[in-house]
């Protein structure tokens, strides 16, 4: 059976000319369990150090429910503050449009003063990669379309995509942009395949969107499996980890980095040596009847 071919270290974030690594770290929980400045300069050295540059954060990670809004982007400016040398190496994203608890807003103003805001807690003149968090079906595309445009042509941001938009909702704003989007971030895992079946990651391709996949451990469910789905998609996934000697997790990465939309993945572990671990999903490489057999499992029923 032939083998696909292993990921490239590096990608270019859609036509953007922003190149950073095949895999993504993220800061969803770093603001949980009294998580200090020192904690997460740690994880970001950790990161840095294992060769992923990819930094993912936004302005509502940290909200406990009721308080904490812009907490994880305040944490990170802190450690960025500390050693001002680590914005050189890193590449920046983050993302707004979501007003807690959940009302949504892209209007153009408001979304100017989010991306302000998070600049300001960032400490940066400029974030890398910024992307709108869920669609706000309340704004017309235009509008959020003019506000990208004028964040890319200030300076403020480098690149500009989405995170959890439909694909109608996609290409929607891409015909309203002068500025190509240069990112989707949907939820894609062994157990959530959906975006491979339903033409997500298809009209990436289509639209040269990198795809950059969160949750990709399907929120851990595949190290501590909840349901008989669960169960089988880890224990497939297990087998085959097992034959390549490695962890459950870093099988998991490399088998959305095997796609050929390129998936980047983000891994949400706060554990140092979790992150380190994930940089070796470079190294490993499938065979299609090995890919096949978590994606059969993945979808509970046989191929077509």
């Amino acid at each position: 059976m032939s083998e696909l071919p292993l990921p490239p270290a590096r990608r270019q974030l859609g036509t953007s000319g922003i190149e950073a690594s095949a895999i993504a770290w993220g800061m969803w929980r770093t603001t949980d369990g009294g998580f200090g400045t020192s904690d997460l300069a740690k994880l970001v050295h950790t990161a840095l150090d294992a060769g992923i540059d990819l930094l993912d954060t936004a302005d509502i990670y940290g909200f406990d429910g009721s308080d904490g809004f812009g907490d994880a982007e305040a944490l990170f400016g802190e450690v960025l503050r500390a050693e001002p040398a680590l914005r050189g190496r890193m590449v920046l994203a983050s993302k707004g449009g979501i007003i807690p608890p959940r009302p949504y807003d892209q209007s153009r103003a408001y979304m100017d003063s989010a991306l302000e805001a998070s600049l300001t807690r960032l400490g940066v003149e400029r974030i890398d990669l910024y992307q709108i968090h869920r669609p706000d079906i309340l704004t017309h595309p235009q509008e959020l379309a003019s506000f990208l445009e004028g964040a890319v042509q200030s300076g403020k941001v480098g690149a500009i995509g989405v995170s959890n938009f439909t694909c109608p909702q996609i290409e929607t704003l891409s015909h309203l942009l002068d500025t190509p989007l240069a990112t989707t971030q949907p939820e894609i895992s062994p157990l959530r395949v959906e975006p491979m079946e339903n033409g997500e990651t298809d009209q990436a391709i289509r639209l040269g969107l990198t795809t950059m996949a969160w949750s990709p451990l399907g929120g851990g469910r595949l190290m501590r499996p909840e349901s008989e789905h669960d169960r089988t998609v880890a224990r497939v996934l297990g087998e085959i980890a097992e034959t390549q000697n490695i962890d459950r997790a870093v099988a998991a990465y490399s088998w959305l980095m095997a796609h050929p939309a390129g998936i980047i993945p983000i891994v949400g572990s706060q554990n140092a040596e979790r992150i380190s671990e994930a940089a070796s999903a470079l190294t490993v490489q499938w065979t299609r009847e090995e890919w096949y057999r978590v994606f059969t499992a993945a979808r509970g029923a046989p191929l077509p």
